[in-house]
């Protein structure tokens, strides 16, 4: 059996074993999310410790399998690590955003000391991009981007495990495709932990990831992409696992673009998600969710297509996935009107 898949089917098992554990060990800590205003769609205390069930499956099975001797294995394992402290910090006690800021930062700045860091970014027009002294802030950048992104997007029972689960499970095929056999390994643990966890925080949810999960799963995606960036340098390299993050890089650029108009603070939560307007025209929190995984996945497929057969059989893909997502989105819109009328009545 190839290690990926065996690494894959031991995260996920051993991640569905560890979570109940972590449900009590957050109700007696007071890891615990309380929904103290409208924005939450959840109506009762939740515990919110979730990812560290992720983060145990993810390790352990990594300190198996994974090739500890290579420094970017040693970086992801000690910046995760760090990156866990802060959302178990943050699930206890609510963070300032600076702090967060910073501890991000330093998980992301571990990674540089270990080697892992973009320095050349190939061109898609042609040639390549040297990044020279901007190298450290673009993979800061690029770190805590992506971290937040997953941590943003949490906001409906399943959404972020589900997403970084079908992220993780692309960035492996593609890792495969280009014969990068480590990255492949990471990725399959990944997704392995975020499906073990699933079973309990798909709707209706016993447990939330909290940022213990959402940093943690954002900042392996981010990790592993930019390593494959090293690893190749190709125009692939660098599309694909912004294809494969898409859905959640789309909500937060959004997100930061409609705050920064309205003139509120970039870190302040509000209900204009992707998830919220889904939930807003009538769509259950399953429906919103399933709907999500459908995007994602579809990007996911252009990834894979992208990587395995070239730009132009992606771009068909795209375009016939793209109108058959246009088809289903009229469909339910149709329906929930015709909802809304028969009720109406």
């Amino acid at each position: 059996m190839p290690h990926y898949i065996y690494g894959f089917l031991m995260s996920m098992v051993l991640a569905y074993l560890t979570t109940p554990f972590v449900m009590k060990l957050a109700w007696k800590i007071g890891a615990i999310d309380v929904p103290k205003d409208a924005r939450r769609v959840h109506k009762k205390p939740m515990p919110r410790l979730g990812g560290l069930a992720i983060y145990i499956s993810f390790m352990v099975t990594g300190l198996l399998i994974l090739p500890l001797e290579l420094p970017y294995v040693r970086g992801i394992f000690l910046g995760g690590s760090i990156i866990v402290i802060l959302g178990i910090l943050d699930d206890i006690y609510n963070l300032p955003a600076k702090v967060k800021l910073l501890g991000q930062l330093a998980a992301a700045g571990v990674l540089v000391l270990f080697g892992v860091k973009v320095e050349i970014l190939t061109n898609p027009l042609g040639g390549m991009i040297i990044l020279g002294k901007l190298a450290i802030p673009a993979t800061l950048f690029w770190v805590v981007g992506i971290t937040n992104t997953l941590n943003f997007i949490d906001g409906l029972d399943g959404l972020a495990a589900g997403i970084a689960a079908i992220a993780a499970f692309t960035m492996m095929l593609v890792n495969l495709s280009l014969e990068q056999a480590n990255g492949a390994l990471v990725m399959a643990l990944l997704a392995g932990a975020a499906i073990g966890f699933l079973p309990y925080n798909f709707n209706p949810a016993k447990i939330f990831m909290g940022d213990t999960g959402s940093m943690f799963l954002g900042f392996i995606l981010a990790a592993q992409a930019m390593e494959g960036m090293v690893k190749s340098a190709t125009v692939i390299a660098l599309i694909v696992p912004i294809l494969a993050l898409g859905l959640p890089i789309f909500d937060t650029v959004y997100a930061i673009l409609r705050r920064f108009v309205h003139g509120k603070p970039i870190m302040q939560a509000d209900k204009g998600h992707v998830h919220h307007r889904l939930i807003a025209i009538g769509l259950s929190q399953k429906q919103a969710v399933l709907f999500m995984y459908v995007i994602s996945i579809s990007l996911g497929i252009c990834s894979v297509i992208l990587a395995m057969l070239g730009v132009r059989q992606a771009l068909i893909a795209f375009a016939l996935l793209a109108f058959m997502l246009l088809l289903s989105a009229r469909h339910i819109n149709t329906t929930l009107e015709a909802k809304k009328t028969t009720h109406g009545m």
